[in-house]
């Protein structure tokens, strides 16, 4: 029951922590999951998705406190709790974000080890570019940028739709360039996503970093079905360390604790983290007094910096085109998408929630793109409704640089009990600007003539809303997460009180505490998160080797 590293969470981060750790013979490792095991079938075919979100088989089930920015609505707030965490459930896009992104964390933290040129290495190692596979050809700039042999498998996609190419030509008359690489520093431009898959599967995390190596090596272990309820924390001299975790498992409680010398790697998200560090006195000393809980070291920024990318969801009915509404709303149009994934991979079923990207400027006076578009070939009311039976797309768009901020916190001091999360989107003027803007510069790629053929009528939100107010109050109604939550454990400069970890990761006042996962990252990245964690987790692991 002692170990050299107690890893907390096999998400997207733990499980490359536990790969690069375990490989050292002479320690321990122990990898810790609330959820079971990924063998749930739709984890593994792509449009799974839809029936992973919602399940309390792979999702913890969160929802957001109601939020004034989005009009008194709550949003569903999906996380992993299975192995592989958010990659098995996510919409498995490979992006990385912006070079000024990682620029920003270097200055946040006062230390360049976070800057771009030294993170990209860190993008590399585990990477493995279906462009530098044997028979492709890549240039010698691409190459550079990319890794090829790692265990994180990047494809494109497997279909292509002439309604999304349509948009795409539509996007570039209304000046967003094409750009066939989105991970190259600056990610400006249209094209379809990369995509986290193999050969038409899901490639999440477990996979990838567990299987086979970790399983087979006899000084790891993973405990599924382990929820933890605390840290283990001891005063020694006056320091503060962390010794262990209190775990609730199906054989009852049990103590973990860690070796002399060893860390305990909390990687339990950007919801979990700052929840179990609560729950173990770490965090603000009026949070814990309220639940009784004693403060072990005051972090008043424990659950505070929550940024998320709040998606608009733009819907426009379409004529002569195929779409996903009328493909797939009879049985012999679901057979036919079935038949087509069981023989040849490609379809529908193979795809990613969002097809077509697009990174542009809410404004032409904006230094570098602030909006992220998911341009779909379906449209539904709300996550996990009906298809229409109109055929349509979505074009959803969101700011990249929110201003908003939110809180996690623990409503008591029940480890069972999800916490409190209110994102507080739209709560500021420069949020609802750029919504406004993004919702015009949406019509007005729509409106270009190469989509004139598809005669597109706005279904949602509806062209007699016009006004920056009126444009600002409907993103609060129709807007819904994107499901990138972070920030809530940020790292920062020592003389930020509102940091909880220093730059390598290590918990403020804690000795044997670091966390390793999205909650640290002081201002959200300009794409989608998931790679970004990883990136976080293989950078920390090199410390953690390192013994730094």
């Amino acid at each position: 029951m002692s170990f050299d590293y107690i890893i907390v969470g096999a998400g997207t981060a733990g499980c490359l922590l536990a790969n690069r750790l375990s490989a050292d013979p002479a320690k321990r490792v122990l990898l810790l999951e609330a959820g079971g095991r990924d063998d749930y079938h739709w984890i593994h075919i792509p449009v799974g998705y839809l029936y992973c979100i919602g399940n309390p088989r792979t999702d913890w089930l969160f929802k957001t406190e109601p939020d004034a920015g989005l009009n008194g609505r709550s949003l569903r707030y999906p996380r992993g709790k299975v192995l592989g965490g958010c990659s098995s459930i996510n919409g498995m896009i490979y992006m990385r974000g912006q070079a000024r992104d990682y620029e920003a964390w270097a200055e946040a933290t006062a230390d360049p080890a976070w800057r771009w040129n030294e993170c990209l290495p860190h993008f590399i190692r585990h990477e493995n570019h279906w462009r530098l596979d044997k028979g492709q050809t890549a240039s010698a700039a691409f190459r550079a940028l990319h890794g090829h042999g790692g265990e994180w498998r990047v494809e494109k996609q497997r279909l292509r739709w002439d309604v999304l190419d349509a948009f795409a030509a539509a996007a570039q008359e209304a000046g967003i360039p094409a750009l066939d690489d989105f991970n190259g520093g600056t990610n400006e431009g249209v094209g379809y996503f990369e995509v986290n898959q193999k050969s038409g599967w899901r490639w999440n995390t477990a996979k990838a970093f567990l299987r086979p190596l970790c399983y087979g090596r006899p000084n790891f272990e993973l405990w599924t079905g382990a929820q933890v309820q605390r840290l283990t924390l001891s005063r020694e001299s006056g320091a503060l360390q962390c010794t262990g975790a209190e775990v609730a498992t199906p054989r009852g409680l049990q103590t973990v604790t860690l070796n002399p010398g060893g860390e305990l790697l909390l990687a339990a998200g950007a919801i979990g983290s700052p929840q179990l560090l609560q729950l173990s006195g770490l965090g603000p000393a009026g949070l814990l007094a309220r639940h009784g809980i004693a403060l072990q070291q005051e972090l008043p920024g424990v659950g505070a910096n929550l940024q998320d990318h709040l998606q608009i969801r733009a819907v426009f009915k379409v004529e002569g085109a195929k779409t996903l509404n009328t493909m797939a709303n009879t049985l012999l149009g679901k057979a036919r998408i079935g038949l087509e994934y069981a023989f040849t991979r490609s379809g529908p079923m193979s795809m990613a929630p969002s097809q077509l990207g697009a990174f542009t400027r809410s404004s032409p006076d904006k230094r570098w793109p602030d909006l992220e578009y998911h341009v779909q070939p379906l449209s539904l009311e709300a996550f996990g409704e009906p298809l229409h039976s109109f055929n349509a797309i979505t074009a959803s768009v969101c700011n990249l640089n929110p201003t908003s901020r939110g809180t996690v916190q623990i409503r008591s001091a029940d480890a069972a009990e999800a916490p409190a999360i209110a994102p507080n989107y739209l709560s500021t003027a420069e949020d609802r600007r750029v919504a406004a803007e993004s919702l015009r510069l949406t019509r007005r790629i729509v409106a270009q003539p190469a989509f004139a053929a598809y005669r597109p009528q706005e279904y949602k939100p509806g062209l007699q809303f016009q006004s920056d107010e009126e444009l600002a109050r409907l993103a609060g109604d129709i807007a819904t997460t994107i499901f990138h939550p972070v920030g809530t454990c940020k790292m920062g400069r020592a003389d930020d009180t509102m940091a909880v970890v220093d730059s390598h990761l290590r918990v403020r006042g804690v000795a044997g505490l670091r966390v390793v996962d999205a909650s640290v990252m002081p201002t959200i990245t300009s794409g989608n998160t998931n790679s970004p964690t990883l990136m976080i987790a293989e950078r920390a692991a090199s410390w953690i080797l390192a013994g730094e």
